[in-house]
């Protein structure tokens, strides 16, 4: 058997270690044990965080669809309860969107959900 001397190896393992942890603050960019740590850290928090974004998101949308409704008359709340009732389907992203850039389509959409009648399916296109 041939001798495998592995100081290449162990240095790209640690090399590869300090260029990820790059930007990181302190020793924590220089020191290979401590540059480990923080980066098994920022896995742990890039995971969390990739799913608080979600609900993150869904809470910014509520308050841009409800900002946009209250300068009609109308809130958040009471708004989706109506598009359920009248079965119209549009999601908060694009609900959130129209509420900041089109506000007279809001308009529009509350008309049309306030004067529907609760036995017809109502559909918004635009």
């Amino acid at each position: 058997m041939t001798r495998v001397k592995r100081g290449t190896t162990s240095l790209k393992r640690r090399k590869k270690v300090l260029k990820l942890a790059k930007g990181f603050r302190n020793a924590r960019s220089t020191k290979e044990r401590q540059a480990h740590e923080a980066l098994m850290h920022a896995g742990v928090h890039a995971f969390a965080h990739r799913r608080d974004k979600k609900n993150d998101f869904r809470r910014l949308w509520q308050t841009k669809m409800n900002a946009g409704l209250r300068a009609i008359g109308f809130t958040y709340s009471k708004f989706t309860g109506e598009l359920n009732k009248k079965g119209i389907t549009l999601n908060r992203k694009m609900l959130a969107e129209i509420a900041e850039k089109h506000p007279e389509t809001l308009e529009r959409i509350v008309k049309q959900v306030t004067s529907a009648t609760p036995t017809t399916k109502a559909t918004v296109t635009e």
